[in-house]
């Protein structure tokens, strides 16, 4: 259910500033978001793992909250994270 490394890797050069830019707020919200996606496909089969359904609400809220301060701190900043991470319809 984990990213693995590579993955995580490339999050973390597609949507910050250099390989080692995990503190940006836009790359937290990109983890997030893959951390999510896996669980939510995870979810799929195991219907009754409550335990990890709780996890997956407070990486819901966590991704929430570091969304509402993108947009507090640059609008076009949120608007292009939200339409590259597809997270409106």
């Amino acid at each position: 259910m984990n990213l693995t490394k590579e993955e995580k890797q490339e999050i973390i050069s597609k949507f910050g500033d250099n390989e080692k830019d995990s503190g940006k707020a836009e790359v937290q919200v990109a983890l997030l978001t893959a951390r999510i996606n896996k669980l939510t496909a995870h979810f799929s089969e195991h219907k009754k793992d409550h335990h990890s359904r709780r996890g997956l609400l407070m990486m819901v809220g966590k991704r929430r909250r570091l969304l509402n301060y993108v947009a507090r701190q640059d609008i076009e900043r949120y608007r292009s994270i939200i339409k590259e991470l597809k997270l409106r319809k």
